[in-house]
């Protein structure tokens, strides 16, 4: 308190470091959000061989509600198949020429949410080995592209979490450093007349703990304020698709986490740097 400038400049520098994993994860939990909102679990359109009756339908259906990945199974006939083409602009004067319903019986698959690209891969081959299936629609590139990046992404913020708590374990330790230096021969009057070194290492210690907790409260102050300032653009993106897409905020438990895991980061800082000087000083 008697720098505060000082004390400042070294919290902000902790609290951007710290806000900036924290900022990313949040970025890529939206992310995330989006794609489910935009059809990562989209689902699959399976169109039958005009031959199949609405008998094999059913039991196919039946038979794809069993599959460890399929959350559901729509039927749908030829004549809803027709009455969605004559809605449609365009179509409905060419659909009065046909002498007979050229649509076949098509199957909607509802892969589970939990379902993986690879579960969810597998379950469109099954389905297209199975006898009178025609032909298989699936987003299987999309969703394996997503599942892609989400996962780079994911790896992105935890090196980005490591670099930058090194980081603010270094601003802690060359601010006990100068502050060290600055009192050198004090600490070596106290070392004479008898101080041992964690009599003389422990305001260091204290000072390291409390940049770390101011740190991670200012930091989780950014995180919220970012979570603020996403809020409105977001529910305004979730209006256009009928309230699907809502934004993903941080967790209660890891805005906590984070100022005890800065004073600890903090306390080691100061450790290492103090132990190391006054090492020199004797």
């Amino acid at each position: 308190m008697s720098r505060p400038v000082g004390t400042l400049l070294t919290v902000a520098v902790m609290a951007i470091a710290l806000a900036l994993p924290l900022t990313f994860y949040l970025l890529l939990g939206n992310v995330q959000k989006m794609g489910e909102a935009l059809g990562q679990n989209q689902t699959i359109s399976v169109f039958l061989q005009p031959s199949q009756s609405a008998a094999s339908a059913d039991l196919m259906a039946k038979k794809l509600r069993d599959h460890a990945s399929v959350a559901a199974v729509t039927v749908k006939t030829p004549q809803q198949g027709m009455d969605e083409l004559a809605k449609m602009q365009g179509f409905s004067g060419a659909l009065h020429t046909l002498d007979a319903n050229p649509l076949p019986y098509v199957l909607e698959v509802l892969p589970k949410p939990d379902a993986t690209a690879d579960s969810v891969d597998n379950l469109v081959s099954d389905v297209r080995g199975m006898q009178g299936v025609d032909q298989v629609q699936d987003g299987g590139t999309w969703r394996q592209r997503l599942e892609a990046l989400l996962g780079v992404g994911e790896r992105a913020v935890l090196i980005l979490a490591v670099l930058l708590a090194v980081a603010v374990l270094l601003v802690v330790g060359n601010t006990v450093r100068v502050d060290i230096a600055s009192r050198s021969e004090e600490i070596g009057v106290l070392m004479l007349v008898g101080a041992s070194r964690a009599f003389v290492r422990r305001p260091y210690l204290y000072a390291g703990i409390w940049y770390g907790l101011f740190g991670g409260v200012l930091a989780v102050g950014f995180a919220v304020l970012v979570e603020w300032a996403l809020a409105e653009p977001v529910a305004r993106l979730g209006q256009v698709y009928a309230g699907k897409l809502q934004i993903n905020v941080l967790p209660v438990w890891l805005l906590a986490a984070v100022p005890l895991a800065s004073a600890l980061l903090g306390w080691l800082g100061a450790r290492l740097v103090s132990a190391w000087q006054l090492r020199k000083a004797a």
